[in-house]
């Protein structure tokens, strides 16, 4: 049951512009999320919705959003209001029109270059969040590989454990993270905002040909962790990276780090959906420990 009354007297609120609901359409949200199209008196949101207990999820999303508008660099959805009704949370965002371009991909690489040059000490973020519908701990902590290892890839390998993946991927994954430092002997990366789940899907045109992100699953990271994602599920194409290159280019070790990065997202795919990707970790995890002998 959707209380389109309730969001929509949001809405109006927080716009201080009346809105009521004239039509109301199911469009593509992604596999965790109900998502519709919301349209009434010349104006048009986007709204996720959810089951009550989700509400801390969509405010994590809305604050994500909001800390990588605050970058001035590169477009995102904007926020309008997010809570919960009796019966469902929602996250109320504009509704953006999509087109082409063929420099968009050029600007995307130029754009997050430039949101991953804000910073801020230590790493983590000042909440938790979600990556995908899986919790992701943010916890600040000094030290880089100490966050990697406890908040992303050891957190990961214990909800695998708890999920019956056997012995041989938590035993190699033990040894993994016992070794973590040997990867970062002549790199130390500082805290850079991240989008935190940058795949393809989360990453669109505009129809003004500007590239626009969301989904996100913000922290302060090591960057490397958001350009080894744009690696997986398709990845993106050879102008995003030459110009992300051209603004600030990646350590001569990201080719072995970011199977280490990619590793904590195909465990957490693992997690959500079992499958051949528990056996992708094992594989991920066995190519890292080559990397030691």
């Amino acid at each position: 049951m959707n209380s389109w009354q309730d969001i929509a007297t949001q809405i109006s609120s927080h716009t201080q512009r009346p809105f009521v609901v004239e039509q109301s359409r199911s469009i593509s949200g992604g596999c965790i999320n109900q998502a519709y199209l919301l349209e009434g008196a010349g104006q048009r949101y986007f709204v996720k919705l959810n089951s009550p207990s989700q509400e801390d999820m969509f405010a994590a999303e809305a604050q994500g959003l909001q800390a990588m508008a605050a970058t001035h660099s590169i477009a995102v959805p904007q926020p309008i209001c997010w809570g919960s009704t009796h019966h469902q949370a929602f996250l109320v965002m504009d509704y953006f029109h999509t087109g082409a371009s063929a420099q968009a991909s050029s600007r995307l690489g130029e754009q997050l270059a430039h949101m991953h040059r804000s910073t801020q000490s230590p790493f983590g973020w000042h909440r938790d969040n979600t990556i995908g519908s899986t919790p992701q701990p943010n916890a600040y902590t000094h030290h880089w590989v100490d966050f990697l290892r406890e908040q992303r890839l050891g957190f990961q390998l214990q909800l695998a454990v708890r999920n019956g993946f056997g012995t041989a991927l938590h035993a190699q994954g033990a040894r993994l993270l016992e070794q973590l430092e040997a990867f970062f002997t002549d790199y130390q990366p500082s805290p850079a905002l991240l989008h935190g789940d940058l795949w393809s899907g989360n990453y669109a045109v505009q129809k003004n040909g500007q590239p626009i992100i969301f989904d996100p699953a913000v922290y302060y990271g090591d960057r490397e962790a958001d350009i080894a994602m744009t690696e997986l599920f398709g990845g993106f194409d050879s102008d995003f990276y030459a110009a992300y290159q051209s603004q600030w280019p990646l350590d001569t070790g990201y080719s072995v780090r970011k199977t280490l990065y990619n590793l904590y997202h195909i465990l957490n795919h693992a997690n959500l959906f079992g499958g051949g990707y528990a056996r992708q970790a094992q594989q991920m995890i066995n190519r890292l420990l080559s990397e030691l002998n």
